[in-house]
């Protein structure tokens, strides 16, 4: 993942709950899965269309 151990993984997340406390590390967590698959959501939309474009190129 990202090429973290570990240790950087712990590091990361007492981090994460020094800045953000223990009530908001839910919430951003959510946040930042949704905007992940909202990433992979537009490439993969992307991806699409330059298929069909390419499909009908060919033809």
């Amino acid at each position: 993942m990202f090429g973290l151990g570990p240790r950087e993984i712990v590091i990361l997340a007492a981090i994460l709950l020094l800045l953000f406390g223990s009530k908001k590390i839910p919430e951003l967590t959510r946040s930042i899965v949704e905007s992940i698959q909202h990433l992979r959501n537009g490439f993969s939309d992307e991806e699409e269309k330059t298929n069909t474009a390419e499909k009908k190129e060919v033809k």
